[in-house]
């Protein structure tokens, strides 16, 4: 919602989703994704657009300049995680720019600062060096091919008084 509010999104135009997936398919706990734009090292979108809508900014966001989308929706099949949405209403594909206007002004991206979990936070893949951090999990694309700059750190199972895994 954070991000619909702040970029005054149409309905049903989503650039950030939550998926329920489990880790260990014989695992009743399940955990949650939410997922956007993973401003990729090697941006598919990038490579494809015949408009030369996409942008790679020195510090890694991956912005798109709507006006120079023609609305063939290229960018949509060569991303693997989905991250470019299309419009019906406006002919046109829009994504997430991790809100790059929030960042110059100093202030983190509207849906980390809306977060009500710390669930998503900024980090600096430079100096980030959290060992259980992992670069895939189970539902999320491979990223040889585009090295996507996210993180994830999965929870430990949270165990009920017998030891059970609790079902999240």
């Amino acid at each position: 919602m954070a991000c619909r509010s702040e970029h005054r999104l149409e309905p049903l135009l989503t650039w950030r989703e939550v998926y329920a997936y489990r880790e260990d398919p014989r695992s009743p706990g399940r955990h949650y994704l939410s997922v956007a734009c993973s401003h990729c090292e090697h941006p598919e979108c990038l490579r494809v657009c015949p408009g030369g809508a996409y942008q790679k900014r020195a510090d890694g966001v991956v912005t798109q300049d709507p006006s120079r989308c023609t609305g063939c929706r290229l960018c949509t099949l060569a991303c693997p995680h989905g991250a470019p949405r299309y419009s019906a209403r406006q002919h046109k594909t829009s994504k997430c720019g991790f809100c790059a206007e929030r960042l110059a002004a100093g202030n983190p991206p509207a849906c980390v600062a809306a977060c009500p979990t710390g669930a998503l936070t900024m980090i600096d893949l430079h100096t980030f060096s959290d060992p259980n951090a992992l670069t895939t999990v189970p539902g999320f694309p491979g990223s040889d091919l585009t090295n996507p700059s996210v993180r994830f750190t999965v929870p430990e199972p949270v165990s009920d008084e017998r030891g059970e895994p609790d079902v999240v």
